[in-house]
């Protein structure tokens, strides 16, 4: 297991559920990227797990920052962060916004109508706003046609908008792209990656200023359920530097970025509940837990797709769900007989299920369950004050096995 269970048994006595964070996981991830990709910069993405330890962390490893909000852009500046390191991305800033966070971060516009909003603000605050544009490129993540999206200025509209555009206050100085994500096949990532560094230098064609970065987004996945098979992050390290080596032979001195957020911390968190109550009907047996779609929704959002998709393999769809099986349960217990049991919630909606027809040991009130993969998208998606219940804290193992709140 990866944490110690002392450490789980000891803070379960304080509290009937918790996350818990590893910091030496979340170190040891890092230091796999920074080994296989000594030429890319790599941003966090800040949306996917924003607990304050967590941003320390990363942050202090070198990393910077991929934003979602003006709010992230506070809480990354709160980190230690400069504006030179943050990158805000989003679709549908408002103007207070672009207020807030112009002078804080590098905004990447997402329409051209929102980059004419930022000339105007940067016009009236008499400065000139080097920022970015996120393209939606002719060519999906596969390599087949590109499609229509929500994000991004598609690629052609793009170029032909900075053909004509003849702002003051404006340049853009890179672009961003970010088509899917929960990738395990280096090849089809390496060929994403390849097909970005080619869609830079078209656009590199027609923009007047040179770019200064180009954030290839993301892609890197993990292996959620116990049959997937982990990316090779080194085969992928290779192909990358390929292309980079050869990128660089023309644009020597542009950034390359790759976003990544759950590949660090998803399997660096856990979350632990207990068993409040325990029931049979008409020969099923419930094992009732503390907080579960209310303290971590994934895995109640996956028995809810399970009972509703006619698929065996129902495609993911990031980041609430990624497959049936992507979390494992372990009981802190070994008492027998072992048994049959639903795993449910203590909330009034019958919804509140997480594992179904699952072999437990026998469990009864106060016992100790591990969920896994509770590090990246779960505190940050979960619907904590549905109910009013008292919400579940989280907690962080440092690296001297300090636990703080």
């Amino acid at each position: 297991m990866m944490f110690c269970k002392d450490i789980v048994k000891e803070q379960a006595e304080k509290y009937d559920s918790f996350y818990l964070y590893d910091e030496s996981q979340i170190v040891e991830q890092i230091q796999k990227l920074k080994e296989h990709f000594p030429d890319v910069w790599f941003l966090y993405s800040v949306k996917c797990n924003c607990n304050s330890s967590v941003l320390h962390s990363v942050f202090s490893q070198g990393f910077g920052a991929d934003v979602a909000s003006a709010g992230e852009v506070e809480r990354v500046l709160d980190a230690g962060l400069g504006k030179e390191s943050i990158y805000y991305s989003a679709p549908g800033k408002s103007t207070e916004d672009i207020k807030d966070a112009i002078q804080n971060s590098v905004l990447i516009a997402d329409s051209i109508d929102e980059v004419e909003r930022i000339q105007t603000i940067a016009e009236q605050m008499n400065m000139v706003a080097e920022i970015g544009l996120r393209i939606n490129p002719n060519f999906s993540f596969n390599g087949n046609q590109g499609m229509p999206s929500k994000f991004g200025i598609d690629e052609e509209q793009a170029i032909t908008f900075i053909k004509e555009q003849d702002f003051t206050n404006i340049k853009i100085t890179g672009i961003h792209v970010h088509l899917r994500c929960q990738e395990l096949n280096a090849d089809i990532l390496a060929t994403y990656y390849e097909n970005i560094l080619n869609l830079s230098k078209r656009i590199q064609e027609v923009n007047p200023e040179p770019f200064t970065f180009i954030n290839m987004g993301s892609g890197m996945g993990i292996p959620y359920a116990d049959g997937d098979t982990p990316l090779n992050i080194d085969k992928l390290g290779r192909l990358v530097h390929k292309s980079l080596s050869a990128f660089r032979d023309t644009f020597p001195n542009t950034k390359i970025m790759i976003e990544t957020g759950r590949f660090i911390v998803a399997k660096a968190g856990i979350y632990v509940t207990k068993v409040v109550d325990r029931k049979v009907s008409y020969g099923k047996t419930y094992i009732m837990l503390k907080n579960t779609l209310n303290g971590f929704i994934r895995p109640s959002l996956a028995r809810l797709i399970a009972h509703y998709s006619a698929e065996q393999s129902p495609k993911g769809s990031e980041p609430l769900f990624t497959s049936i099986d992507a979390f494992q349960f372990i009981a802190l217990s070994d008492k027998t007989p072992l048994e049959q049991v639903d795993l449910v919630g203590n909330l009034c909606t019958a919804t509140d299920v997480i594992a179904e027809d699952i072999t437990m040991p026998y469990l009864e009130c106060g016992d100790i369950l591990i969920i896994t993969n509770a590090g990246a998208y779960a505190a940050v998606l979960s619907p904590m004050q549905f109910s009013t219940q008292p919400q579940p804290v989280e907690l962080f193992v440092n690296l001297k096995h300090e636990v703080k709140i």
